[in-house]
């Protein structure tokens, strides 16, 4: 484990940074906070380092005093836009900025449609609710014709770019930026999606790894990926229970019973809710994300659980956005995520998640989100894979149900920490002005919190 007498003899021997000599930085379009940017080109398909380039654009907010470095930020999506992100929040890194740079990117292939400023994939991405379970194989395979379709009207306006936007490129684009800022090693914060492409970095460039902070985010590490399933399927559940706790204490103390009698009827008919009806899947994707917002939320969740038990699922639908549990065009998922070979295996997949999680299912599992994956006209290129040894401790951080998922990340590296906020909520450091402490002088100084850590 790191301590301070170590981490200070190490900085003593590191050699100095060299200066960003590789990036021509200048004022970044529409800028107001004074962020510089740059231009970054680099391979497409790095198996092919002399082929076609692809621009990223990063972004720099100097340190405000003497820098010690610069620390590389992402906020996930996939395709968050790191400029525009940063640009909207710039006081969230003055602590961070009194000793490091913050340097940020617009990650490959997310362009103009996502708000990035560098090289976009030609695509049109879409939201569409979730494919329901086929019942037979006939609905297997039209499922499956669906899922390809919508990629194809993706892949055909640039299929080399399209097959290469998993998270490893992305971890393979981070290098290439830590080896033009002149940094030793890397530091990275990692929110969301974007703890993916951390630990994707981690198992690629081990050595490279000075600090990786990852918050709110899961495992793209598992050495067993069923058994990871298992884990978010039971993530799900726990969201619930509280919900029903609570209603234990208060006015909707058959709040269980009551759901399970829906879902049961929701099985065999759809629950209308004004011009839509809701199955049992729908209901439990809509309810869970209601639980997880915690207890201002749950009064609401008690009485839209009562009413569609009468035949109403209005309350249901959400204000904005799609009326059914959705996802986006999966260009990047579908290469990082493992999918169903056939039927078979997706129905024993489904009746363990099921058994594991009786009130919320599939719901909130990668399980669900991959089924837009079958069919995909690309195979999965970046399987989750085992964290190395010999990496230096990490840092995680999450609210309910995404420290238990990021500590299994860490629970690869010896001597690592995961700061807990025990509440609703995803990610950490935006919000929790403790967890940011925590995270500002792991990057900065590469010293832990003590374990069990909570803010």
């Amino acid at each position: 484990m790191f301590t301070t007498t170590t981490v200070a003899l190490a900085l003593l021997l590191s050699p100095t940074p060299t200066a960003y000599s590789a990036l021509d930085w200048a004022q970044c379009p529409g800028d107001k906070i004074g962020m510089e940017c740059a231009d970054l080109q680099v391979p497409l398909d790095w198996d092919k380092p002399d082929g076609r380039r692809i621009t990223l654009k990063l972004g720099r907010l100097k340190a405000t005093g003497t820098p010690e470095g610069s620390v590389l930020v992402a906020y996930g999506g996939p395709g968050g836009p790191g400029i525009a992100i940063t640009q909207g929040i710039p006081d969230t890194w003055a602590g961070l900025r009194k000793r490091m740079n913050v340097v940020t990117w617009d990650t490959r292939g997310y362009g103009k449609q996502f708000g990035g400023l560098g090289t976009g994939l030609p695509c049109t991405w879409t939201r569409l609710p979730m494919p329901a379970f086929p019942r037979d194989d006939a609905e297997w395979g039209r499922m499956s014709d669906a899922n390809r379709g919508y990629a194809e009207a993706c892949r055909q306006n640039d299929p080399d770019f399209f097959a290469h936007m998993s998270s490893a490129d992305q971890a393979r684009d981070m290098e290439a930026i830590r080896k033009a800022l002149g940094e030793q090693k890397l530091n990275f914060y990692g929110a969301s999606y974007a703890g993916f492409y951390g630990q994707d970095y981690a198992r690629l460039f081990p050595d490279k790894v000075r600090t990786i902070a990852l918050d709110g985010t899961w495992s793209h590490s598992a050495p067993d990926w069923n058994a990871e399933l298992d884990e978010l399927a039971g993530a799900g559940q726990k969201a619930m229970d509280r919900f029903f706790t609570w209603c234990a204490a208060h006015d909707c103390r058959d709040a269980r019973h009551t759901w399970r009698t829906l879902l049961a009827k929701a099985d065999r008919n759809p629950v209308r809710a004004k011009d839509v009806a809701y199955n049992a899947r729908d209901l439990q994707g809509l309810a869970l994300g209601i639980a997880r917002q915690g207890p201002g939320a749950w009064p609401a969740l008690a009485k839209a659980i009562s009413a569609a038990d009468r035949g109403d699922a209005s309350a249901f639908v959400p204000e904005h956005g799609m009326r059914y549990p959705d996802q986006s065009t999966g260009v990047t998922e579908c290469l990082d995520w493992p999918r169903p070979a056939d039927r078979a295996e997706l129905e024993t997949l489904v009746k363990r998640l099921r058994r594991i999680a009786p009130d919320t299912g599939t719901a909130g599992t990668i399980a669900e989100a991959t089924l837009g994956c079958v069919g995909w006209p690309v195979p999965v290129t970046n399987p989750p894979k085992p964290l190395p040894k010999g990496l230096p401790p990490l840092l995680g951080a999450g609210n309910w149900g995404e420290s238990d998922a990021v500590e299994r990340v860490l629970s690869q590296v010896p001597g690592s920490v995961t700061v807990r906020h025990e509440g609703p909520g995803h990610t950490l450091y935006l919000s929790n002005t403790c967890a940011r402490a925590h995270i500002d002088r792991y990057l900065t100084e590469a010293v832990l919190p003590p374990r069990g850590t909570a803010c």
